[in-house]
């Protein structure tokens, strides 16, 4: 969502609905998320209904009519939906076709058999960030880890020395690349540029992704010696069909969006005028909406049409696929919801203030409000799109990418220590067939340093952009 969408958008925002004093606020902020935490991990309450009694509780214990809270959690829920809603949708959809055409399994195919002994776990992390791109987080690891579990069995590796890299590639792509939602989310919040979050992110994504990947794999597999369980291999989807995308299509349909949207990026630091046609068409063609939407239309040609995959079938895989994303949606749009609130009640300007009081820099007070909400709902959605409405004020004065290393401070600290309010620790746990004990010292030992380094990197960053 560009700058201007956003400015739009805030124009029809409600106004500030209250003027409480900062101790107020704090506690209504206190107050808010704890009800949040407390519905989501004590009641097990869905996260979206838990983001919607936090945001009436946060109003009314910072003094502001309910009715007035009502209009600033629907518009902010409204804005949300309308600038990423969209995007999730199609970012599904493309997941859908890769995984159900068999694209995805022949990126990973042909990736495994140019690769064995020591590269293996390179190989690995290339194949999960590669997939991860344009899919959820949870279907990249349904999608992967029968792939994990029969290269781990086939060629005697140790389960953590190929696992631990698939699931780095995937998580990092999750918390910090755009088109995932959280990114999105935290991208519309501050009013970031797309295209340069996305470079950057990349940019942070590499090295880390490296260093809790192959790096660290080395020491769980070591600390955790497990084989992989046979009775987890599930079929994969491609064993089904007579023929399936080649590699060279399917690599470029999942690449066309970043492609398009770094096009537009560079085209605009090059060109840097608005009025200029050539800049023009590459805002339109690199806008996030027209990327994700050509690459789903050439998807059907290079991912559906080779696959056999008749005229009547698209429209049924389409249907399919955005289904289970009514969830994701409803939470991002609740947490836009809390997000106007937390805005609307004044909490961001107590942020802002504070954080000059304070002397804290930005990014860092970003890095940790994300750490903290993570560790207290366990989800890094939640995290993000809590956190980005905290730091939103913060953005105002910033440069284009430093607006764009708050998004990506936000997204570091939402993956901080994944324990056993993550639904994503039970999921590796399952599939890897591991103790609990055994999954922190594997599974969010990772997650971790995922979080430091990629927050070490921005900062640094920081200081030489």
């Amino acid at each position: 969502m560009t700058r201007l969408s956003v400015e739009m958008l805030a124009a029809d925002a409600p106004e500030p609905i209250t003027s409480a004093g900062h101790a107020q606020l704090g506690i209504a902020v206190l107050a808010g998320i704890a009800v949040i935490v407390l519905l989501i991990t004590k009641f097990k309450l869905h996260a979206f209904l838990a983001l919607t009694i936090g945001s009436l509780a946060l109003g009314a214990i910072a003094g502001a009519p309910l009715d007035k809270v009502l209009t600033s959690f629907s518009a902010g829920l409204g804005s949300t939906v309308a600038g990423v809603g969209v995007l999730i949708a199609l970012g599904a959809v493309l997941g859908k076709m890769l995984a159900d055409s068999g694209g995805a399994d022949q990126i990973v195919d042909t990736i495994l058999a140019k690769a064995g002994g020591r590269s293996m776990p390179w190989a690995m992390v290339l194949i999960a960030s590669v997939i991860g791109l344009p899919l959820f987080f949870e279907v990249g690891i349904v999608l992967l880890i029968p792939v994990v579990l029969m290269v781990a069995k086939r060629g005697n590796y140790s389960l953590m020395r190929i696992g631990i890299p698939a699931l780095a590639g995937l998580s990092v792509m999750h918390g910090l690349v755009p088109p995932h939602p959280g990114p999105l989310v935290a991208i519309d919040a501050v009013g970031a540029d797309l295209g340069v979050t996305l470079a950057l992110g990349v940019l942070v994504a590499v090295p880390t992704v490296i260093i809790a990947g192959p790096v660290f794999s080395r020491y769980a597999a070591r600390w955790v010696d497990v084989p992989a369980p046979e009775k987890m291999i599930p079929q994969r989807a491609s064993e089904e069909l007579e023929k399936r995308p080649g590699f060279g299509a399917t690599l470029f349909t999942v690449l066309l969006p970043v492609i398009l949207m770094l096009a537009k990026a560079l085209v605009d630091i090059v060109v840097d005028d608005p009025g200029n046609p050539v800049q023009r068409v590459f805002d339109v063609i690199g806008a996030p909406m027209i990327a994700l939407l050509a690459s789903v239309l050439v998807g059907i040609f290079t991912l559906l049409r080779p696959a056999g995959f008749s005229k009547e079938r698209i429209s049924p895989l389409v249907e399919k696929s955005l289904m289970p994303i009514a969830g994701i949606l409803l939470i991002v749009g609740a947490g836009g919801g809390f997000k106007q609130t937390l805005i609307d009640t004044g909490v961001g300007q107590m942020v802002l203030d504070i954080s000059e009081d304070w002397a804290i820099p930005a990014l860092l007070l970003a890095w940790l409000i994300a750490v903290v909400i993570r560790l207290a709902t366990g989800s890094a959605t939640v995290a993000t799109v809590s956190a980005a409405g905290l730091v939103a004020p913060l953005a105002a004065d910033m440069s284009t990418t430093h607006a764009a290393l708050l998004v990506l401070a936000i997204g570091a600290g939402s993956l901080f220590f994944s324990h056993v309010n993550d639904a994503g620790f039970w999921m590796v746990k399952e599939y890897f067939g591991l103790s609990v004990g055994q999954n922190i010292k594997t599974w969010s030992v990772m997650e971790t340093i995922i979080s430091v380094v990629a927050g070490g990197l921005v900062l640094l960053l920081s200081l030489v952009i």
